[in-house]
């Protein structure tokens, strides 16, 4: 995988999980529930715990996806893919595993494994800036 595709497979990530809560949403509505049940910043008690989850898991990506899109098209700009190729895709691969891990639920271990990977995530791309700047 190359640093482009793990780019872009970080979208396609967070695409995946926006649609789950657009695809929840939907059902709910279409069963009843008002359009604007779901004001900005407020989680209906109502929505299930998986669900909660599945809207901070994507908000998580949102939070770390444009840094990981400035680190790999910085690169693709200097001309420097190289340099960040083999460190790309365990970002993405480290936020699967955190997302995994978001899903599965909220207990210590829950949280420790989901902060263990988000640690890898900054660590990996520290590393890529660090060896774009060197």
């Amino acid at each position: 995988m190359t640093a482009l595709q793990a780019l872009i497979g970080f979208a396609a990530w967070t695409l995946c999980l926006v649609t789950g809560v657009f695809l929840y949403r939907g059902l709910r509505f279409v069963t009843g529930t008002p359009i604007n049940h779901w004001p900005r910043g407020a989680k209906p008690a109502s929505d299930a715990a998986l669900v909660k989850r599945l809207e901070d898991a994507h908000a998580n990506c949102l939070e770390n996806l444009p840094v990981f899109a400035v680190i790999v098209l910085g690169a693709a700009a200097l001309g420097r893919l190289d340099t960040v190729a083999a460190l790309a895709p365990w970002v993405l691969y480290a936020r699967i595993g955190q997302t995994l891990a978001h899903l599965s639920g909220v207990g210590q271990l829950h949280v420790l494994v989901r902060a263990s990977f988000w640690s890898a995530q900054l660590g990996l791309m520290l590393w890529m800036v660090f060896k774009l700047l060197a």
